[in-house]
């Protein structure tokens, strides 16, 4: 079938084509892309599947105008080969939606399939439903689902500022090692940046250093980045947005991990973090703050960082793509 066709399918049928041999597609194989909420995708979702997300604020702001893919695929080398049809089938799924036909129209499953269908290339995509959603695999087939471990929730918060921890003979933000909040993306402290043993233990290949004065300890074997930026309300950290982001991405390009650190990660590294996931992965703050504090639980930005990611988050809405687009310059 063209993709003109939509094929409906059950969670035994999806197992089917996820144990096809690659060799054995005529495409690139099979894509799967979870509509859910990106909280819960990141706790729970099929082994090797795509969150595909749509930020509420900007869902109010288009109302009925027509969707374009490139809203609601964050990531541009996916959105490309979905465009150029090289995955089929490419599956879509909710939380448990039965059918196509039990879809509002203004659903983000919905909108998904309306845009796959209009924008991947002729004749060369099956576009695929689920039948009752990740509820429905899940209920079936836990073994192929990721299951995030949970994060102890018992450490205490702290107050807005790193400067509050200091005097403590062993910190609790140095405690433990760098945690990760994407499979190419780590945040930790300056204690956790000196430990080689620790970073190669993570396959840490990058650092990106956003504290003031923090030195850069083994610039013979990973790659530095270093924007020196105060941890105070007067500081302007959203200027440096751009440059940490690109850095970001182009670790992730080479195949690297990145660790992104200040003096206690709490506040200026934490800051980069919200907003490489506001970007990127086109959340909002308060899900990108709950994402990355369930994984570090001492964060805590500033009130002018804050403030100033707000505003990004704005922007980013503003044109429904990545910020990136927005600074062809940088």
């Amino acid at each position: 079938m063209g993709n003109g066709d939509l094929l409906e399918i059950s969670a035994s049928e999806l197992v089917h084509i996820l144990g096809t041999p690659a060799e054995l597609f005529t495409s690139g194989g099979c894509v799967v892309l979870d509509c859910r909420p990106f909280l819960a995708f990141s706790r729970t979702h099929i082994q090797e599947s795509r969150n595909v997300n749509w930020n509420s604020m900007l869902r109010r702001r288009s109302k009925s105008a027509a969707v374009s893919l490139e809203w609601l695929v964050p990531d541009k080398s996916l959105l490309g080969r979905l465009r150029n049809g090289e995955f089929s089938p490419v599956v879509v799924l909710d939380e448990a939606s039965s059918s196509v036909s039990e879809l509002k129209s203004e659903s983000l499953a919905s909108l998904l399939l309306n845009a796959l269908q209009s924008e991947v290339q002729p004749c060369s995509t099956q576009i695929c439903f689920l039948q009752e959603g990740f509820e429905g695999f899940l209920t079936m087939y836990p073994e192929l689902c990721f299951q995030s471990p949970m994060v102890p929730a018992s450490h205490p918060t702290f107050g807005d500022s790193e400067k509050a921890f200091s005097g403590r003979r062993t910190p609790l933000y140095d405690q433990g090692g760098p945690v990760e909040i994407l499979p190419f993306l780590y945040l930790g402290s300056a204690h956790h940046s000196s430990q080689r043993e620790t970073l190669a233990s993570r396959g840490i290949t990058a650092v990106l250093n956003m504290s003031s004065s923090c030195p850069n300890l083994f610039e013979a074997e990973l790659t530095y980045k270093t924007l020196r930026v105060e941890d105070n309300l007067a500081a302007d950290i959203r200027v440096l947005f751009p440059e940490a982001i690109q850095f970001i991405d182009s670790v992730k390009a080479s195949g690297g991990r990145v660790l992104v650190h200040c003096q206690a990660g709490i506040s200026r590294s934490a800051t980069i973090c919200l907003a490489y996931l506001i970007n990127a992965r086109r959340v909002s703050l308060d899900e990108a703050f709950d994402f990355v504090k369930r994984r570090r639980q001492v964060i805590s930005p500033n009130l002018a960082f804050m403030g100033q990611l707000v505003q990004f988050e704005t922007d980013v809405n503003q044109t429904g793509r990545p910020f990136q687009l927005l600074c062809p310059e940088d």
